[in-house]
C-alpha cells in the first residue's frame, strides 16, 4: 500500500470513532451484509454535503463469498432517476479492503466522496454498491443526503 493510500485509510479509520452511524437501507446486498455506515463529517441526517468539500465514507460489511476483486458503483437517485456519480477510486481493493476477499470475513471499505462546487443544491438518495468478481453486490446501500452551498 502506498503512503497516500495508507494515510487515507488511517484517516478514515480514525473517523470511525468520531462519526455518527448513518441510517441506510439495504438495496440488494447478495454477497455480503452491511453492519455499519459512517460518513465523516456528518453531524445531522440526512447528511449535509457542502459543495467543494470531500467526505470520508466508511462501510463495515461481512462478505458471504470469496472474490479476487471489488468495484464500487455509485449513483445519485433524484425523483426516481438514477444518475451515475463518479468517485475517485472505483477499486475496492484500493479502498481499505485487503484482496482477495475471503468468505465470512469482516471488511472496512473506506473511500472519499468529493462534492464538486458545480453540483446543484439538491436533496437526493445516494446508492452505493460494491460488486464482487461475478458482478453481485457485496453491499448495496441507499442513504439520503442534501447538497448545500
Amino acid at each position: 500500500m502506498d503512503v497516500r493510500t495508507c494515510a487515507f485509510v488511517l484517516f478514515g479509520l480514525m473517523g470511525l470513532t468520531y462519526a455518527e452511524p448513518v441510517k441506510f437501507l439495504d438495496c440488494g446486498s447478495t454477497s455480503g451484509k452491511v453492519a455499519l455506515v459512517d460518513i465523516n463529517p456528518c453531524a445531522t441526517q440526512p447528511c449535509q454535503l457542502h459543495k467543494g468539500q470531500s467526505y470520508s465514507v466508511n462501510v463495515t460489511f461481512n462478505s458471504a463469498v470469496e472474490s479476487q476483486s471489488s468495484k464500487a458503483v455509485v449513483h445519485g437517485v433524484v425523483a426516481g432517476v438514477s444518475i451515475p456519480f463518479p468517485i475517485p477510486v472505483e477499486d475496492g481493493c484500493k479502498s481499505g479492503i485487503q484482496c482477495p476477499i475471503q468468505k465470512q470475513q469482516k471488511y472496512h471499505y473506506v473511500t472519499a466522496l468529493p462534492v464538486k462546487s458545480e453540483y446543484p443544491s439538491i436533496k437526493l438518495v445516494v446508492e452505493w454498491e460494491l460488486r464482487d468478481d461475478d458482478n453481485n453486490d457485496l453491499f448495496c446501500i441507499r442513504f439520503p443526503v442534501e447538497i448545500v452551498s
